[in-house]
């Protein structure tokens, strides 16, 4: 290692919360490092704090300033909160290379295609021992067990030691579909010396350890098999081991599986062409099966996470493609409700005990294992790699907190570096030694708007305010001519006015400007300022509330 040269790690997204994953690792003289970005994911939006927008994810302006000296992209597995901003933020990255295995390759280049991007800068790599080259680091893509296919640690080499990136893993020894976990991999890495772990910390808090994919097949082929009427089943569409075994059970228990869904077929589609998934049970058409009996019928369904356009949602509403749930029918949650999504799920839970159908979710943990490490796993993982250094990323404040005790406990270094801190982790000791902005993009429809853009602030406030439109137009004396118009949207009338809220608002504006100087009328400004005061006091005498003004002026000339 030359002198003066420094190993610097910075989190964008996903270090202080989870989901919206973006890391940065940087190698050389301060200021001048060489970068490669480890994933490049979204999160989803909610109606309280984002109404309207499609997805979130991290601003990589810190990134894009320094785009030149981007090295790679290198991708740990296919979610969406690891790959799904990939395609959009490109044009702002335009990274030489984007490196994935074969499976998540293959997604990668899906979100290039659809945002317009070249896929051919998309690399398919192999598992370690292989590795690839970019700039001053030597990376490879160690095999990890997952809810998906084909998830990766990463091992980053560099001239101021080697860094082991878990991403998302669980100590797995039979994950149904995938590579099981490898102790001896990973024992050997650390032999070789690991300055510093970035680890996943999202079940710091789960006392006990982790449980195998394959432990599932028993519980979920007796419930299967002991069902009654129509079985319908959701989960993450991306957990192919999950789907495989509850498509056995339903194959086991004489029933026909049907796939509805966009994002399921097209998971399983993705697994076969990427030879990760050997064996399916065969699938029926949607409208075949409206020819079947209902009680041999089990039905993979997309929307655990309470989607309202996902399957699941649309059979809690009434039908599915021809397909009804009805009295005595069985819904089988197999997912974790993902923080956040609790009223969406709750709201489809209670439609479905409103049509008298049976929902069996993982409240008793028989029928749901997770994809992330519990507290003892992550000891396991500390004792295999020896590193020097713990720095816990993927989870909120509190759970990099007390994934840094954990390694504190055992004789280790741990260090909380939440989202903007930029870390260096050249010396014995990991240490903070800048801070940058960090921030949020959102994608509204096909645009890509920045969080201080004031898009999402004004559509909040006109949710939680109401909107007023009014015109006024001005003769070419530039004397109101004709009386204003207010349109309220989103405001409750009220029968304190004759003319409801309407009339009232426009009776308040006209007695405003015709108060008003001839100088004060010529100045649109002013004119604005007098047509929101008068608005905002009829409203917050009538209503209790002060909308947001819209005032379109037109002048005769």
């Amino acid at each position: 290692m030359a002198d003066g040269e420094r190993l610097i790690y910075l989190a964008l997204g996903g270090a202080g919360e989870i989901g919206m994953n973006m890391y940065v690792y940087g190698y050389g003289r301060p200021g001048r490092e060489r970068l490669i970005m480890v994933d490049c994911g979204v999160t989803f939006s909610n109606m309280d704090s984002s109404p309207g927008v499609d997805l979130i994810m991290a601003d990589p302006h810190w990134v894009q300033a320094r785009a030149d000296r981007l090295e790679a992209i290198v991708i740990t597995h296919a979610h969406e909160d690891h790959v799904g901003a990939l395609g959009l933020l490109f044009p702002r990255l335009k990274a030489p290379v984007v490196y994935a295995r074969r499976f998540t390759a293959a997604h990668a280049k899906l979100k290039m295609e659809r945002a317009g991007q070249d896929t051919t800068l998309v690399h398919q790599v192999d598992p370690w021992p292989r590795t690839v080259q970019a700039g001053p680091f030597t990376i490879g893509f160690v095999p990890v067990s997952h809810s998906i296919p084909e998830c990766s640690s990463i091992v980053i080499d560099t001239p101021a030691g080697r860094v082991v990136h878990s991403a998302d893993f669980k100590i797995d020894p039979s994950p149904v579909v995938g590579e099981p976990f490898s102790p001896e991999t990973f024992g050997e890495i650390g032999a070789q010396g690991v300055k510093a772990l970035v680890c996943d910390s999202t079940n710091v808090f789960v006392e006990w350890p982790g449980r195998s994919e394959a432990t599932l097949a028993g519980p979920i082929g007796e419930l299967v098999r002991e069902a009654k009427g129509m079985v319908v089943a959701t989960t993450f569409a991306s957990n192919v081991a999950r789907l495989k075994t509850i498509a056995e059970a339903g194959q086991a228990a004489g029933r026909s599986v049907v796939v509805v869904g966009r994002a399921m077929k097209q998971m399983l589609a993705t697994a076969r062409t990427a030879e990760v998934l050997d064996s399916f049970p065969p699938t029926l058409d949607p409208q075949d099966a409206l020819e079947m009996p209902r009680e041999r019928l089990l039905v993979l369904a997309t929307g655990s996470q309470g989607e309202r356009r996902a399957a699941m949602a649309q059979f809690a509403a009434g039908s599915y493609q021809g397909m009804e749930l009805k009295k005595g029918d069985m819904v089988l949650f197999s997912s974790r409700t993902i923080p956040g999504n609790e009223l969406d799920v709750a709201r489809v839970l209670n439609q479905l005990s409103e049509r008298g159908v049976r929902v069996v979710d993982e409240s008793d943990g028989r029928y749901h294992v997770s994809g992330h490490p519990n507290r003892p796993d992550l000891v396991t993982m500390h004792e295999l790699l020896r590193p020097q250094i713990v720095v816990p990323n993927h989870g909120e404040h509190r759970h990099l907190v007390s994934h840094v005790e954990l390694a504190q406990g055992a004789g280790r270094q741990g260090l909380v570096a939440a989202n903007g801190a930029i870390v260096d982790l050249t010396g014995d000791e990991a240490r903070v030694v800048d801070h940058v902005e960090t921030g949020r993009i959102y994608l509204d429809g096909t645009e890509l708007i920045g969080a201080t853009d004031g898009v999402v602030r004004e559509r909040v406030r006109m949710a939680l305010r109401g909107h007023v439109a009014v015109s006024v137009i001005f003769d070419e004396e530039g004397r109101p001519l004709g009386g204003s118009w207010a349109e309220p949207r989103g405001l409750p009338d009220t029968d304190r006015y004759p003319d409801g809220i309407g009339g009232a608002l426009e009776a308040a504006i006209d007695a405003s400007l015709g108060r008003a100087k001839k100088a004060e009328l010529a100045n649109d400004d002013t004119v604005e300022r007098l047509v929101v005061q008068a608005s905002n006091r009829v409203c917050m005498d009538l209503l209790g509330k002060k909308p947001v003004v819209t005032v379109m002026i037109s002048r005769l000339e």
